[in-house]
């Protein structure tokens, strides 16, 4: 461990890119976020409130990604970086002991600005009179996250409509800043080339995140499991959840998820802007896919709510979607496979409402399956792929 001197923060192109032992602690954290997202999912009756938790799902999830981003840029081994992390996992702490709570709304805008803003301060006085473009580009994410981190504080103090109206503005502002690459007073945007600077790590990160996150898949039906008869519906549900964990497992690593070495910086620079967003629809497919098999667990005979069935059907639908997305706009061509598997899933869903769940979680994973058989069928890319992009 290294002291951190701002000369040496930045990452150096010949170090290390395996994760840290701190970065694996840091998504241990940001998982079992994830894991409470889906039991509130799958506790609310009505839209709005999916809503709701779908929008602090994003706040989290943005957390983890600009937080994976900035240890891809700056060396994770050095104590300013550290100190981040650290600062980083309290908040997601205090946003997870937050979720279910409206009264806690407070704590949870402070768990998501207060790790942004330190983040800046940190990096931005370190870095101060001896590395300016690293000094420029961590102002550029300060000035974004004060301007957002506003809302976010207000909204808390505000009553429940005009809160969800002003963190919703919030959450607008925090990703499209990033997409339109931070456009700051003064300093302009990030400069295209920043983006082609990213690392093998920054793909590992995503990676390994994402296959801790589909632990959820069985974890949360397996914390709903206990609390309920072992009957063979349930049994049939829980062995459903289970192969369902694998086939997405299957999908996002050894189908579209496969990475080579390619010299282009056009398609580095591409896959560094969009995997948060491609893999914030995988995530969310994860989480809405755990939310479903709690609820199947929990009664897995009977007739299928619309609300359960856009769960069962639409988190492997969406995480589909994610990697579609995301194959499409690296690789330049449409897995046409994947877009069928899709297309009968939405199909599906108007006509199984009179099914009992069990037998709908049965369709899904026929679907998956469906989808790996045709990876394996010659589906998979024909292009390479990035080594070092995320997924």
């Amino acid at each position: 461990m290294t002291t951190g001197g701002s000369t040496e923060l930045v990452r150096r192109p010949n170090g290390s890119t395996r994760a840290t032992l701190l970065e694996l602690l840091f998504d241990v954290v940001f998982v079992a976020a994830l894991a409470l997202t889906s039991m509130l999912i799958a506790e609310r009756d009505s839209w709005t409130g999916v809503g709701q938790v779908v929008l602090m799902l994003m706040a989290i999830w943005w957390t983890w990604s600009i937080t994976s981003t900035t240890t891809d840029f700056y060396d994770p081994d050095q104590r300013p970086i550290q100190a981040i992390l650290m600062v980083t996992m309290l908040g997601a702490v205090l946003m997870a002991a937050a979720l279910a709570a409206n009264t806690h709304a407070l704590i949870f805008a402070a768990g998501y600005v207060t790790p942004h803003v330190v983040r800046g301060l940190v990096l931005v006085s370190v870095l101060h009179q001896h590395r300016q473009q690293a000094e420029e580009r961590a102002a550029r994410f300060l000035f974004w996250f004060l301007v957002s981190g506003v809302f976010w504080i207000v909204g808390a103090l505000l009553p429940d409509a005009p809160r969800w109206t002003l963190w919703t503005v919030a959450v607008a502002i925090d990703y499209v800043a990033a997409a339109a690459r931070y456009p700051t007073p003064w300093l302009g945007r990030v400069p295209v080339g920043q983006y082609e600077k990213t690392t093998e790590h920054l793909g590992e990160r995503y990676q390994q995140f994402v296959i801790l996150a589909l632990g959820d898949v069985i974890l949360v039906p397996t914390l709903e499991i206990n609390t309920a008869d072992f009957t063979r519906a349930r049994l049939a549900a829980f062995l459903a959840a289970f192969v369902t964990m694998l086939l997405l497992w299957q999908i996002y690593v050894l189908g579209a998820g496969s990475i080579v070495r390619t010299s282009s910086a056009q398609l580095l620079r591409r896959a560094t802007r969009l995997a948060p967003y491609t893999h914030l629809l995988m995530l969310g497919g994860i989480v809405c896919t755990a939310a479903g098999f709690d609820l199947v667990i929990d009664r897995p005979t009977g007739d299928t709510p619309a609300r359960w069935t856009a769960l069962i059907l639409g988190g492997p639908a969406l995480f589909l979607l994610g990697r579609t997305l995301f194959t499409y706009r690296i690789a330049g061509m449409v897995p046409w496979h994947r877009v069928l598997w899709l297309l009968v899933l939405a199909a599906a869903a108007p006509w199984v409402g009179g099914w009992p769940p069990v037998l709908v979680t049965t369709l899904a994973v026929l679907v998956l399956t469906g989808v790996v058989v045709g990876d394996a069928m010659g589906g998979r890319l024909t292009r390479p792929m990035l080594r070092g992009c995320p997924g």
